[in-house]
């Protein structure tokens, strides 16, 4: 689902919220999820699930997958989601 579609659908259900107030709150929202993230914070939306950041380990003796050598990768920081058991429930019926 695109933010355009997302917007739809908000607007469908919130009939007397605009356009333009519904794309206010979306992107207020991101960036508070980038803002915690960044400052290396859970995001836990209950009956959703869980945005967390998980350290990736440096690697000295990754493979490039074309050529097959051996190359260095530093750590890094990777965002994870966990669902809910709720929403794992409904994806898996």
């Amino acid at each position: 689902m695109s933010k355009r579609e997302l917007i739809e659908e908000l607007k469908k259900r919130n009939p007397r919220l605009n356009h333009k107030d519904l794309e206010n709150v979306l992107n207020t929202f991101s960036e508070c999820v980038q803002k915690a993230l960044t400052d290396e914070k859970n995001i836990e939306l209950r009956g959703f699930g869980t945005f967390f950041i998980k350290k990736i380990k440096e690697k000295y003796s990754a493979r490039n997958p074309k050529s097959g050598k051996l190359i260095y990768v530093p750590e890094k920081n990777k965002v994870r989601f966990k669902p809910s058991k709720k929403l794992k429930k409904l994806i898996n019926k």
